[in-house]
């Protein structure tokens, strides 16, 4: 989503749509003199819109390294319809062909045979790659899903489960209004019944204009949901769908189609002006708003429902009652209803430990299980919106599979960013991890939680055990057994009666169309869930809900579900089911990485190191965990390799010892292990060179900035028990990279000296020598060129001006370093 200046204050500017039916008509409309310059082609088929559009939304795959899994039926009774029928396959396996996958295979036994041989590798070379032995794709069968669950006979409407969608925000400022609000537009527009989703405003500060953005929102949803769902639009997030160009049209009225855009288009525009008033609005008749900063952010719970919960039957031309609007909009025959929309906002008082992130879905955990008790959550940080209507589904594909549905904790997406440039130099698709690391762990025991854009199953977030793990007293049989435990419970959920019962009856699988009776003794014990000292004394943020004391809980949360034997999956769709906002320059990039790899050691200096935690995590998992916690290591190594220039400088009468010709044979055969391997998975996970290149780069730099800034507050931490803190200033945590940087710089430009005067007297080894170390230095600068971009400011945009400075540079060294030479020379003969 690009900001709100992106599209000025006026609608006559916004492009819009040109229908193309194949049938004469209008060629296009003015409007306030302005061609309409969207172009619409009528599509014969339904689903998501296909094609690029300007911000590079994804096409088709090419699945030519994949081949299919044979599927076995397995007969499990179908316990929702009744049982008796069997259960459905509601997703398809994939897995790289044998051609390509054997090679890839013994060329990571040979390269870590190459490791263990050359033990001074061994630490930077681990066996990271070990858990990549296995790939797997898997596709959801939106079809399979909609016979079974949909398409019933009679009107016995639909068997899917509900889901309990989270959207957390920190407050309105440091994080835009706009996205929050398209985020749970997304949401609201979402295929999926709307009597079984539940939306969830988390935030953070207790803001005014948050809640009264999120009715506007509502208000907003009565005329884009169904617009939305009139003429299947994609993506449904308003302000992503504005901007599109070239649509493929697959709603059911073309005819409509063109008026209905543009009066959505200009009531958009006003809904966007009404947001951006919203502050000084509720400063000019709100005491207890401009009271607020004086408090610090400090509140009580609050928890309000912005939108009721829809009868369980479709409203249909409603439209003009829900809104209280006339509009020109025909909705015959669609349906008009919403899903339920709540406003949290957990209590913060002075003197108690919120948790961050994890503290407020835990409070969001809690509130849900009183209003909805949905069997599965999904969350969204507030700059994500769903960019596909069929994501929810996708995930249910998963999540009530006849074959590991029951013992799936968690549904990862992969995490797709709009905002990236056409160059992606800081690396911020990630594409190497999200479709190369991913697909590994899928074949294992899943992927990791990534911390958005994740469906959980409920009970998985609660600490139960899986069905397969699960001893028969875990489900409580009769109420009164219930009763008997209660106590016990309650020392491990809190001290709720209402909430103790939303366990029990998420245990046994219970879950009510209807929302409950919300009088005051509900509303009561709804707020009382959300205040800050609820979960004191309870295992909230250690064996229950997301996990406390950490900065990276979204891994750790994934671990110890893992560790209870639940298993995850990894769910990629043709059209990218999420899209949101990468950080936009290096040091919100900087910043990112080093909170990470910061919780990453943080997490192998705990409970939940991957050596001693997690009973039941696969051999191999436990791997691919144990890479994940101590990979920042490995930039001291690094660090230390990429100074190592530095030689270039030291005078050739010092004695050096030169590296051994078996040293550099290890050397040589790891580095082009490392190279092959990594074309192989470029091959079957589907990324760029690009992609590969990036990943690459930025790993440098990191390498050489962040990973050794979060080294150093871990030894911090562990000396001083002060914990890590990782808002501080981005300047020095440059420095080593600068360091090397100008190193590398000054050793190429001293090497070129240096030839110009010793090449008559070299031997070839000599010379061989200095032409593997000027290699080297090349490397480094090539692999710095992203960092050597951002230091030039506003001249970055010129790339030409890097590589036309760097050989004048070097030639400058050189010269400097000969004069010098002859200076020195001319005095030491004297």
């Amino acid at each position: 989503m690009s900001s709100p200046a992106s599209h000025g204050d006026a609608a006559a500017g916004l492009s819009e749509p040109l229908l193309a039916n194949g049938g004469g008509g209008d060629a296009g409309f003015h409007h306030d003199g302005a061609l309409a310059a969207v172009v619409v082609a009528t599509s014969a088929h339904g689903g998501g819109s296909s094609g690029k559009d300007k911000k590079g939304a994804v096409k088709a795959k090419d699945d030519g390294y994949w081949v299919d899994v044979p599927q076995e039926s397995t007969a499990v009774d179908d316990l929702e319809s009744g049982g008796g029928g069997d259960r459905p396959l509601l997703f398809s396996t994939k897995k790289v062909k044998a051609t390509l996958l054997y090679p890839y295979r013994v060329l990571i036994l040979v390269r870590l045979v190459a490791v263990i041989l050359f033990i001074a590798w061994r630490i930077k070379h681990n066996n990271s790659d070990l858990p990549k032995f296995r790939p797997i794709k898997r596709t959801p069968n939106l079809a399979a899903l909609r016979q079974h669950y949909d398409d019933l006979p009679g009107d016995g409407g639909s068997l899917l489960p509900g889901i309990d969608v989270f959207v957390t925000t920190a407050d309105p400022i440091s994080e835009p209004v706009l996205y929050t609000m398209n985020c749970v537009l997304s949401i609201l527009a979402t295929d999926y019944p709307v009597d079984r989703l539940t939306c969830y405003l988390t935030d953070d500060s207790g803001s005014l204009v948050l809640y009264e953005a999120l009715v506007e929102a509502v208000s907003f949803a009565t005329l884009w949901v169904p617009f939305c769902r009139k003429h299947s639009v994609e993506p449904r997030a308003p302000e992503s769908y504005f901007q599109l160009e070239g649509m493929i049209y697959n709603g059911r009225s073309p005819g409509e189609f063109m008026n209905d855009y543009r009066y959505v288009q200009r009531e958009y525009e006003e809904f966007k002006m009404r947001l951006e008033m919203l502050p000084s609005t509720i400063k000019e008749r709100s005491d207890v708003y401009n009271s607020m900063k004086a408090r610090d952010g400090h509140h009580a719970g609050i928890v309000k429902i912005a939108q009721n919960h829809p009868s369980c039957k479709p409203e249909v031309d409603h439209h003009q009652q829900a809104s209280n609007t006339t509009t020109p909009l025909s909705f015959d025959g669609v349906d008009t209803s919403l899903p339920m929309v709540a406003y949290v906002s957990r209590e913060k008082t002075p003197g108690h430990e919120h948790n961050k992130k994890a503290g407020n879905l835990n409070a969001q955990l809690r509130a849900s299980a009183l209003l909805s008790n949905a069997p599965f959550t999904i969350n969204f940080d507030c700059d994500h919106y769903i960019n596909n209507s069929q994501a929810l589904r996708a995930a249910m594909c998963f999540m009530l599979d006849a074959r590991e549905g029951d013992n799936t904790g968690f549904v990862q997406f992969p995490q797709r960013f709009e905002n990236v440039d056409p160059t992606d130099r800081y690396g911020n698709h990630n594409r190497v991890f999200f479709d190369g690391a991913m697909y590994a762990l899928n074949g294992l025991q899943g992927p990791t939680y990534l911390g958005t854009g994740c469906m959980f199953r409920r009970l998985a977030l609660y600490g139960v055990d899986p069905p397969r793990w699960r001893t028969e007293e875990d489900i409580p049989v009769d109420s009164s057994k219930y009763e008997e435990n209660v106590t016990a419970e309650a020392s491990r959920f809190g001290n709720s009666t209402l909430f103790l019962d939303s366990v029990s009856k998420a245990l046994k699988q219970e879950r009510s169309t209807t929302p409950p009776s919300l009088d005051d003794t509900f509303l009561a014990e709804l707020e009382r869930v959300v205040t800050c000292s609820f979960d004191k004394g309870t295992d909230w943020g250690k064996g229950v809900g997301y996990i406390y004391d950490i900065a990276t809980e979204d891994i750790v949360t994934g671990f110890r579900i893992h560790g209870h034997g639940w298993r995850s999956m990894y769910c990629t769709m043709e059209h990218d089911a999420f899209c949101g906002i990468a950080p936009i320059n290096l040091t919100e990039r900087l910043h990112q990485i080093v909170r990470w790899s910061g919780g990453s050691l943080e997490m192998f200096f705990s409970h939940n190191n991957p050596f001693i935690g997690g009973r039941r995590i696969q051999p191999l998992q436990r791997v691919s965990y144990l890479n994940m916690t101590i990979y920042p290591v490995t930039s001291v190594f690094i660090l230390t390799y990429a100074l190592s220039p530095v030689m270039w400088l030291i005078p050739d009468e010092v004695y050096i010892q030169r590296p051994f010709t078996r040293y550099v044979m290890y050397l040589l055969v790891i580095i082009v292990m490392i190279h092959m391997i990594g074309w192989l998975e470029i091959k079957w996970a589907g990324v760029t060179w690009l992609d590969y290149w990036r990943n690459e780069q930025f790993f440098m730099i990191g390498s050489t900035s962040a990973y050794p800034a979060a080294v150093l507050h871990m030894a911090v931490n562990l000396l001083t028990k002060k914990g890590i803190h990782f808002r501080f200033r981005w300047v020095p945590m440059l420095i080593p990279t600068m360091v090397v940087l100008i190193c590398n710089v000054g050793a190429i430009g001293v090497a070129l000296g240096k030839t110009a005067i010793y090449i008559g007297t070299w031997t070839a080894a000599k010379k061989m020598h200095a032409a593997l170390g000027l290699l080297f230095n090349i490397w480094i600068m090539f692999l710095l060129y992203p960092f050597a971009l951002a230091i030039m400011g506003r001249w970055a945009k010129r790339p030409v001006i890097l590589v036309v400075l760097l050989p004048v540079i070097f030639v400058l060294v050189a010269l400097l370093y000969v004069g010098l030479h002859i200076l020195l020379a001319g005095v030491v003969k004297f």
